[in-house]
């Protein structure tokens, strides 16, 4: 049995969804996890975002 490697391409996040995800982490009706979530992101790039 040979494996493949199921590798997923890098993403690149334009200007306008980073606006997008900050602003819903500023908003804090949500937790960051929830919002990871929500926009299939890791807690720490929303934190990057909000900075």
């Amino acid at each position: 049995m040979v494996k493949k490697s199921v590798r997923r391409t890098r993403r690149t996040h334009t200007p306008a969804f980073k606006a997008q995800v900050a602003g819903a982490a500023l908003r804090e009706d949500r937790t960051l996890a929830e919002l990871a979530k929500h926009f299939e992101l890791r807690p720490t790039q929303i934190v990057e975002c909000k900075r």
